[in-house]
């Protein structure tokens, strides 16, 4: 990236709130009528919703009028090509099901990169309408804000102490060898939690409310923001092969993270 790096991520976090905080307007606005589901995607119970589409078309249509040579990966519609090295990374409704069933965990999660490197990102809990943001500081060091707070991970706790949150493949066969690695890491820690929003299980290990975060099965719309807050909070992530044959993630504090993947190695999360 060029000197200007910190003053373009900056740029980019400003337009990512922005357009983060409408889509979120837009998806609290469609939760209130009727939850329509328009497709499926990975099996029957893997579900897209029309308030998906609709915020996604929204995200996109802001940043390219205000960006147009940008490029944008999102979940749920084609892939726009860009020049200008920057490309948005866009999760309309990370916990579709929830959002489906009204259980208010779910979040719109928006991500800049420059060059193939994520710079800014933002993850908003659409029900509280709380906003994680990871953003240059004054020092151009990211920052991790939870509605402009800084927050940091917990402290260290041994691995008996660890409260651990996983996510379930919509794949059967995956989520049979996933249901196995949880039973095995399970009596080693504190317990388990299942909350079914990638990108706001990453911003609750960045705040301390989670001492680890492993799932198998995640894109990069579903973690590309919650991740760069996690490490700009003092987390560590790592992407790899899944046991089931999906991409597996690991977030966990820095202090920490060694021995949580030995642990979910151990209890065959990982395919070595």
């Amino acid at each position: 990236m060029s000197s200007d790096a910190p003053g373009l991520a900056s740029e980019l976090a400003d337009l990512a709130i922005e357009v983060a905080r409408e889509a979120a307007a837009l998806v609290r606005e469609r939760r209130l009528g009727t939850v329509t589901v328009a497709d499926t995607k990975t099996s029957a119970i893997d579900v897209v919703t029309e308030a998906d589409r609709a915020t996604e078309a929204l995200v996109r249509d802001r940043i390219l009028a205000r960006r147009p040579d940008d490029a944008i990966l999102g979940e749920e519609g084609d892939d726009v090509v860009g020049t200008s090295g920057v490309r948005w990374i866009v999760d309309p409704i990370d916990g579709t099901v929830n959002f489906l069933y009204g259980i208010p965990q779910y979040a719109v999660s928006l991500a800049a990169e420059v060059d193939g490197v994520v710079v800014a990102g933002v993850v908003v809990d659409v029900a509280k309408d709380v906003f994680y943001v990871a953003r240059p500081g004054a020092d151009a060091a990211t920052v991790a804000l939870r509605d402009d707070v800084p927050i940091r991970v917990g402290e260290p706790r041994p691995l008996d102490r660890r409260l651990v949150a996983t996510g379930f493949s919509y794949v059967t066969e995956v989520k049979v060898v996933q249901a196995a690695a949880v039973g095995v890491l399970l009596p080693r820690i504190r317990d388990i939690r299942r909350l079914g929003s990638c990108a706001l299980d990453l911003c609750h290990v960045a705040e301390g409310r989670l001492d680890a975060y492993v799932e198998e099965g995640v894109n990069l719309w579903d973690h590309a923001a919650g991740g760069l807050i996690a490490r700009a909070a003092g987390a560590r992530t790592e992407t790899g092969p899944g046991a089931g044959g999906l991409t597996l993630l690991l977030c966990a504090p820095a202090h920490g993270f060694d021995d949580m993947r030995q642990a979910t190695l151990e209890a065959g999360f990982w395919a070595e």
